[in-house]
């Protein structure tokens, strides 16, 4: 029987059936889904969300020293978390097979870049493996757990955003249990000390050659790469989801190696397969990674110059740049509704958010996840966004730079979420108190890691695995870290949201150190207990002044110049109702 599978689920099945015992990872489209399809499987493996993606990466490899096999996930930004501990293991090698999926997404779907973290491999010097579709991300984590084992590496197991999502008819096998040896003290090996890592550098590049020969060989046996001969007039070098796209694409008669193990590059199987078709072409998506090391190789090829190095590929665009071929669309005289994005009705964070815009004066050092969309009008209300932690610590650079420069009358504000406090807001809490920083840290906690979906972590209660675990106090760390006063809002109440901006503004003035928690839980979690009444407009009271939509609330729009609420989509939040100033938006009481 066969089922129909994301890449995500199909990888999640691929965990189980390797016999992988540990999982770990921190939430990040478009990985995401990975960890959540584990849970199923509790019995033979153990899954859970870390703090933030390096935690993952070291408590995978931890396991991995244990002797057991081992799994994390993140998305490509994550890795840059990760990297630390990941090309460590680089040089120490394994005990049970150790892999780390990094979810790229091309063209930026859900990202703040487009890095191309194959790179991180050669840079790491371990194995990659890249599956191209559904069946493949299921079969290719036992092969990658086998490469990891037989070569005492780390793998990066990279997928894409389409390789992720895109669905496809899924065999299953049965579980292979892994057996390892008890464990036993190896200091020379796992201890990572200068003269340890100076001995070992020989032995990494040993086995990248190793790696190398095994492309040539075994793993076409395996499938891990494969070889298509056609007619010899046109050869593709490709992977990953660029693989589908060519095989699409290209006439029939065309040649393709595709390539699963795609570092190190199974250099001799290229030149030997380029050496029988007349034309090479490399087809992949953004950096030429692959290209660039052929070319290096002395083998003739063309790519990049065709394709280009941005964005997601398809098979339009392949026809267009490498064939010639023009689509032949058809013009349609219809202009789309604009939907830019925008917080949900009822978020908590737009009485926040709100609040702030209505001073020119406050400086918004933003973060990653649902309150980013702060940044977008009518709201405005973001000056920064980089990476998540930075809203803290990009805050404390701004703060450091108006004291030097000596610019007054700014107040800088920083903004994390509470999944975001726990993953590398703490750390820049503690630098705001330890260097003295004047700025206000302020963590808007929805009680639920909200942008990815709903994954909880050490601020909801659960595991993710759904059992009842310790909640860690936002409130209580601020404390201890010297906070004072650390002030507690429920932000959809705008005049007790007002009240402690005020405050903690009038606080640091005084030479104190404050810090804000705004709390009310997500609506779309918890909707049923916090959906009381849906709020309407009294249109005799409405005097069409608009202010009701600086809320930037989707479910307000405006009809013959009256305001007007979506009752499909308001929750009853009546953030818009508190600040009509003509009291024209009215509560409905169930």
């Amino acid at each position: 029987m066969k089922h129909l599978m994301s890449g995500n689920e199909a990888t999640a099945r691929g965990v189980y059936e390797a016999g992988i015992k540990i999982c770990s990872a921190y939430p990040g489209t478009p990985s995401t889904e990975i960890l959540e399809n584990l849970p199923q499987y509790k019995d033979d493996v153990y899954c859970e969300w870390a703090p933030n993606e390096k935690v993952a990466t070291e408590v995978a490899y931890g396991a991995s020293i244990a002797g057991s096999r081992s799994f994390c996930t993140m998305k490509m930004v994550g890795l840059n978390v990760a990297a630390d501990p990941l090309f460590t293991a680089g040089y120490m090698g394994v005990g049970g097979a150790f892999i780390v999926v990094t979810a790229d997404d091309p063209s930026c779907h859900s990202s703040q870049n487009e890095q191309d973290n194959r790179h991180y491999a050669r840079a790491a010097k371990i194995a990659m493996v890249e599956p191209s579709d559904a069946q493949e991300c299921k079969d290719f984590v036992a092969l990658a757990c086998e490469v990891s084992e037989l070569f005492d590496t780390p793998v990066l197991y990279r997928t894409t955003t389409r390789v992720c999502h895109s669905k496809g008819l899924v065999e299953f096998g049965e579980r292979r249990e892994h057996t390892h040896a008890p464990y036993a003290r190896n200091v020379r090996k796992f201890v990572c000390t200068p003269a340890h890592a100076y001995a070992n550098h020989p032995i990494v590049e040993e086995r990248l050659k190793k790696l190398e020969e095994y492309g040539c060989t075994r793993a076409l046996e395996n499938g891990l790469n494969r070889l298509e001969m056609g007619d010899g007039k046109v050869g593709v070098v490709t992977s990953s989801i660029a693989y589908e796209y060519a095989r699409e694409v290209f006439p029939e008669g065309t040649s393709f190696l595709k390539l699963g193990l795609t570092f190190p590059l199974p250099m001799d199987l290229i030149r030997d397969f380029a050496s029988k078709v007349e034309k090479l072409y490399v087809i992949e998506e953004l950096e030429p990674f692959m290209e660039d090391q052929i070319k290096a190789a002395g083998i003739p090829c063309v790519g990049k110059e065709l394709t280009g190095p941005l964005y997601e590929l398809n098979t339009q665009l392949l026809r267009e740049r490498v064939l010639g071929q023009k689509a032949d669309f058809r013009t349609v005289d219809v202009t789309p509704a604009k939907r830019p994005p925008a917080l949900c009705p009822g978020c908590p964070h737009r009485g926040f958010f709100y609040t702030l815009s209505r001073n020119k004066n406050y400086v918004v050092t933003g973060d990653i996840g649902c309150y980013t969309l702060g940044c977008a009008e009518p709201l405005n209300c973001m000056d920064s966004v980089v990476c998540m932690g930075a809203g803290f610590s990009a805050g404390m650079g701004i703060a450091k730079s108006f004291e030097k420069e000596g610019v007054t009358g700014k107040v800088v504000f920083g903004v994390v979420g509470d999944s975001t406090f726990f993953h590398s807001g703490m750390t820049g809490a503690a630098e705001i108190v330890y260097n003295k920083g004047r700025m206000i840290p302020c963590v808007l906690d929805n009680r639920i890691t909200g942008m990815t979906g709903h994954q909880d972590n050490p601020g909801t209660g659960y595991t993710l695995q759904g059992d009842p675990t310790a909640l860690l106090s936002v409130e209580k760390i601020l404390t201890a870290l010297g906070f004072a006063p650390v002030l507690t809002v429920d932000p959809q109440d705008l005049k007790a949201m007002k009240a402690a901006v005020d405050q903690a503004v009038s606080a640091l003035d005084a030479g104190q150190q404050p810090a804000i928690v705004t709390r009310r839980p997500c609506l779309l979690i918890k909707r049923d207990k916090f959906r009381k009444g849906m709020c309407h407009v009294n249109a005799d009271k409405c005097r069409g002044c608009r202010s009701c939509l600086r809320v930037g609330c989707p479910a307000i729009s405006m009809e013959n110049a009256k305001a007007v609420i979506d009752r499909t989509q308001c929750v009853g939040c009546t953030v818009c109702a508190q600040v009509c100033p003509f009291d024209a938006i009215e509560k409905e009481e169930n």
